[in-house]
């Protein structure tokens, strides 16, 4: 059975982790299929958002340990071997960064557990819809390990760092009405369905917009992420001039006083190996 669901409907791609009778966990094969699906996802036009959710009880419980036993003993021996871990994490952190990277914007909607590699994902994501039964736990203190794809690098940005610290140090769970207090999610919803329904309401307004201006708007967003405010700025009127249209512009307004649906080109479909 595929790890995966993945549709397309009205500009929006839906990924649905569907392996509830595993919770959802993430084995070599689940990144496999992960990163296959984000590659066709980001060169292809069809979608202009992809909302993420889940199955069965739990959102994800992370990692399978069982899957990942050989990498979880992992050869601390050597220098050689201590190399390789380097490079081992390189290939998995890939795959959520990839998510982060996506042309187009990335919703997700979080029921029960997400747990461990789960954060890692979720953290790379746009904005994050939780089910009121919705907890996050960085796991990987509770099992004698510094969490490393990506939860301790992305959270410091979403959330303040005392609190980061707290929960990464503790491995105390985060339920759904503190993270976002703490700004870690968009809004808590009675259940997974007006969770996902959230998430679906956002992604239908995202895929009405210019898809070029939504490309370049998330450009720049985590471009002044990483920035400084004067070089973001200059990045700002660089990309501003890359894709700057007078008939989107035109097309938007018309829509909006006219209360008419506007309609703008999809993004040009990469080549194989863009």
């Amino acid at each position: 059975m595929p790890y995966f669901d993945l549709s397309i409907q009205n500009h929006i791609a839906h990924l649905i982790l569907n392996r509830p009778d595993q919770l959802n966990t993430m084995d070599p094969v689940f990144f496999q299929e992960l990163n296959e699906a984000l590659k066709n996802l980001n060169q292809g036009n069809q979608a202009r958002v992809l909302v993420i959710s889940s199955t069965g009880k739990h959102f994800s419980a992370g990692m399978s340990l069982d899957a990942f036993g050989t990498s979880v003993a992992m050869d601390d021996q050597t220098p050689e071997g201590r190399a390789g871990i380097t490079n081992h994490l390189a290939d998995l952190q890939a795959s959520f960064t990839r998510i982060e990277d996506l042309r187009i914007p990335v919703l997700v909607a979080i029921h029960g557990a997400c747990i461990g590699g789960a954060v890692d994902l979720v953290s790379a994501a746009c904005l994050r819809y939780a089910s009121s039964d919705a907890f996050f736990c960085i796991q990987e203190i509770n099992i004698g390990m510094v969490a490393d794809l990506g939860t301790l690098q992305r959270l410091p940005k979403l959330m303040p760092m005392g609190i980061v610290k707290e929960f990464a140090y503790t491995g105390r769970r985060l339920p759904a009405q503190k993270a976002l207090q703490y700004g870690f999610v968009n809004e808590v919803l009675p259940d997974r369905e007006l969770a996902l329904e959230a998430a679906f309401k956002a992604a239908a307004e995202i895929a009405s917009k210019p898809p070029v201006a939504i490309w370049g708007t998330k450009q720049a967003l985590h471009y002044a992420r990483d920035h400084s405010t004067a070089d973001a700025l200059q990045q700002m009127g660089w990309l501003q001039s890359g894709i700057w249209s007078n008939a989107h512009v035109k097309e938007a307004i018309q829509g909006f006083t006219t209360k008419q649906t506007a309609n703008f080109p999809d993004l040009a479909p990469l080549k194989p190996n863009d």
